[in-house]
C-alpha cells in the first residue's frame, strides 16, 4: 500500500501543479476574496472535480464518455464557451485590493467588479475541470493507466493519494493567492495577474478548439 501511495503521490504532482485555467483560477479567487473563507466554493468545487475525474479515470468510467463522439463535442464545445466568457470577465475585472474592496462597505458592487460569488465559483471550477481535454486526457492516459497495475487496497491507496495532492494544492493556491491579495496593497499585480490568468484561459479555449476540430 505504502509504495502505490508514493506512486500516486509522485504521478499526480507534476499533472496537477503545472499552471493551467484552473489553477489560474483558484488563485485570483485566493486573492481576490475579502476572507479566505469565501475561497472555499472554489477550492471544494475543484477538489471535487478532480477527485471525480481521478475516481472515473480508476475505474474506466472516462474512457466510455470519451469513446462517445456527440458527447464528447458537446463537453468541448461547452467547455470552449465556458472558458471564454470566463476569460472575458477576468480581463475586464479591477481589483481594488489595498483600498478595502468589499470590506469597507461597498459590498454590493465591488463583490461583482473583483471577486466571483460563492454560485459563480461553482459554476467556472466546475467548468475548467471537468471540460478540460487536457486535464481528461491526464487523468485517463496517465493516473487511469497507471492504476491498472494496482489492485484492491493497493488500488485505493494509490487513488487516495492522487486525490490528496489535489486537494492540498488548491488549499495552498488559495492561500498563496490570499498572501499575495494581502501584500498587493495597490491591486497593480492583480490586475497584471488577471490579464495573464485570462490569457492563459483563452489559450485553453483554443486548446480545446483545436481538439474539438
Amino acid at each position: 500500500m505504502l509504495t502505490a501511495a508514493i506512486h500516486g503521490f509522485l504521478l499526480a504532482m507534476p499533472l496537477i501543479v503545472p499552471l493551467g485555467a484552473q489553477n489560474v483560477f483558484v488563485f485570483n479567487q485566493g486573492a481576490l476574496q475579502s476572507k479566505f473563507i469565501r475561497t472555499m466554493p472554489v477550492v471544494i468545487t475543484a477538489g471535487l472535480s478532480d477527485t471525480l475525474l481521478i475516481s472515473f479515470a480508476v475505474m474506466g468510467v472516462s474512457v466510455v464518455v470519451l469513446s462517445v463522439f456527440w458527447l464528447k463535442s458537446l463537453l468541448l464545445t461547452v467547455g470552449i464557451l465556458f472558458l471564454l466568457f470566463m476569460g472575458w470577465s477576468t480581463w475586464r475585472s479591477k481589483p481594488n485590493i489595498g483600498q478595502g474592496g468589499a470590506a469597507q462597505g461597498e459590498a454590493g458592487e465591488n463583490e461583482v467588479n473583483q471577486a466571483f460569488s460563492a454560485k459563480k465559483q461553482v459554476l467556472f471550477a466546475a467548468s475548467v475541470s471537468l471540460l478540460n481535454p487536457h486535464a481528461i486526457m491526464d487523468t485517463v492516459g496517465v493516473i487511469g493507466t497507471s492504476s491498472l497495475k494496482y489492485e484492491g487496497l493497493d488500488k485505493l491507496a494509490f487513488t487516495l493519494a492522487c486525490i490528496f495532492v489535489s486537494w492540498f494544492w488548491f488549499f495552498t493556491l488559495a492561500i498563496a493567492g490570499r498572501f499575495m491579495g494581502a501584500l498587493d496593497k495597490t491591486g497593480r499585480i492583480m490586475l497584471i495577474v488577471n490579464k495573464v490568468s485570462a490569457l492563459v484561459m483563452w489559450g485553453a479555449a483554443i486548446y480545446i478548439g483545436m481538439a474539438l476540430f
